[in-house]
């Protein structure tokens, strides 16, 4: 999860946009500590303004800046929170993008069956999600790189191509993003002895990765990104190595070598460096890069890569115990892809799960749900009633002299009008209220307010509909609401509390209707 995949374009926070940009712009040249810092700065702003959106835009800086400082549980538990403000905004392709975020920390963590579960939910969310979306590409760059973090390089190739069809003028990131895979894809399949297939993928990743520092090149000259780009500098080495142009690999290897660069960077260019010394004879300096790049390794994986390298050192000795050792590792990392075919496996099976998951609470959904106005029904409503905290007030809603409605403009009429109340009481919805419609002309919500904020949402809802041109529904047409409300109070059941409102609602069409009790 490098800067390199965060998304091109920032959405603008405001009248503070610049703060933004400027956590945004840290995190982009790698300067994680200080991007960390600033972003609890404007995350004070953002919440001080009421703004969840731009909560969660640096919330998610915030968050990549955690895993480049390796402090994964933390970044984790920030991921967390951008997952949940998605979830309840209901942005689904943002919300597929922290799922794939998350994923990818969880697989850093060792987690890999909640991680794979993570990655199959955010795909699913993505195959219904509109490619036009402007941050689907985004999305699917996180979905790439979970996927590659968890080893499932063919899931990942796939999210990257249609990436970069969603998203154009992404291009340079995702090429970059494209080439580091094909790089660890092609190391991983020359271990399992495929190196036609290795060789391939190598000169396609050195092709892709000259071709966004050249880019990336052109696009300092003119005063845009800085030029300094040492994760493909690292990775561009490698496969430069790889398919047998020692001198540039070397050049490269060399400016990165001691140069301030991240462990991730420095331990491919000690790999780099020591496969040129290798190629040169100079066995005792190519194993002094080796076992720098080892020592900086943070997983199996790339331990196993570095010792593959270590032992195809040894081998030329040609001596038998190394030639053993070569042999235990090669059978080690083919250990290791059989687990990782094991994983593609336990991908598909984790999207089955969720899968079927969908469709069940989509049925739920459906269950209760009322066919005409689309709000949730009686069961939705019972189910609410029965969790409710102090924080709720209920409010239950008459359509006034609903039955002359239907008698003297019709039934189909009827169905208009409560078709206009469902959807101005959803207007009136926050992501935490909820509307259902009880049966006939009655209605409810929940809203998390106190009693008076409830009563100032029922006069504005009664006040909309009572001012709506009614005439073109029919000629002399006049709805009205009554309305009454109650507060959960500690100790009280779904009964007590109802039966509270009720009251409120009879006192109000006692009083000569269209208008609020509480």
């Amino acid at each position: 999860m490098s800067p390199d995949r965060l998304p091109a374009q920032i959405p603008s926070f405001g009248p503070w946009h610049h703060l933004g940009l400027r956590v945004y712009a840290l995190m982009s040249r790698g300067h994680a500590t200080a991007a960390l810092r600033l972003s609890e700065e404007v995350e004070r702003v953002a919440r001080f303004l009421g703004d969840d959106r731009a909560v969660g835009q640096v919330l998610q800086s915030r968050m990549y800046a955690l895993v480049r400082l390796e402090r994964l549980p933390d970044a984790l538990a920030v991921g967390d929170a951008v997952l949940e403000l998605n979830r309840r905004a209901g942005l689904r392709v943002a919300e597929a993008k922290a799922l794939a975020d998350t994923a990818e920390i969880l697989v850093k963590l060792g987690r890999l069956d909640e991680g794979l579960y993570r990655l199959a939910a955010a795909t699913v969310l993505l195959d219904a999600a509109p490619a036009g979306h402007p941050r689907y590409g985004a999305a699917l760059s996180s979905v790439c790189g979970a996927a590659q973090g968890a080893q499932l390089y063919e899931l990942a190739d796939d999210a990257c191509a249609r990436a970069l069809r969603a998203s154009p003028w992404q291009a340079n990131s995702l090429t970059l993003q494209r080439a580091e895979l094909l790089l660890e894809w092609a190391l991983g399949l020359e271990h399992v002895g495929q190196a036609e297939e290795a060789e391939r993928m190598f000169a396609r990743s050195v092709e892709l990765t000259e071709r966004w520092l050249a880019e990336h090149s052109m696009l300092a000259d003119e005063g845009g990104k800085a030029a300094d780009a040492p994760l493909a500098a690292a990775n561009l080495a490698v496969g430069l190595a790889k398919v047998g142009r020692h001198a540039a690999a070397e050049k490269l290897a060399v400016s990165l070598i001691g140069s301030g660069a991240t462990d991730m960077d420095s331990r491919k260019a000690h790999l780099a460096y020591g496969l040129v010394l290798r190629a040169r004879g100079d066995r005792a300096a190519a194993r002094r890069e080796f076992v720098a790049a080892e020592e900086l390794a943070d997983s199996d994986w790339e331990r196993t890569t570095y010792r593959y390298e270590l032992a195809l050192l040894a081998v030329d000795g040609d001596e038998p115990a190394e030639r053993a050792v070569l042999a235990a590792l090669r059978g080690q990392a083919r250990h290791l892809w059989r687990q990782r075919l094991e994983r593609r496996a336990m991908m598909q099976q984790a999207r089955r799960r969720v899968e079927l998951e969908a469709a069940q609470a989509e049925a739920q959904r459906v269950a209760a749900q009322d066919p005409l106005t689309g709000l949730g029904n009686r069961r939705q409503f019972d189910r609410r009633i029965a969790g409710l905290d102090e924080s709720y007030v209920l409010v239950l809603i008459d359509v006034d002299r609903f039955k002359e409605i239907n008698d003297g403009f019709s039934h189909q009429v009827g169905d208009r009008v409560l078709c206009e109340v469902a959807a101005t009481l959803l207007a009136h919805c926050r992501a935490e209220d909820s509307a259902v419609r009880l049966g006939g002309d009655e209605f409810a919500m929940f809203l998390r307010t106190d009693l008076p904020g409830a009563a100032r949402v029922a006069a504005r809802i009664r006040e909309v509909l009572a001012a709506r041109d009614w005439d073109a529904f029919g000629p002399g047409l006049r709805v009205t609401l009554s309305i009454g409300l109650a507060r959960y109070a500690r100790g009280m059941d779904g009964a007590a509390l109802y039966d509270r409102a009720d009251r409120q609602l009879y006192t109000a069409k006692r009083a000569g209707r269209d208008r609020v009790s509480a």
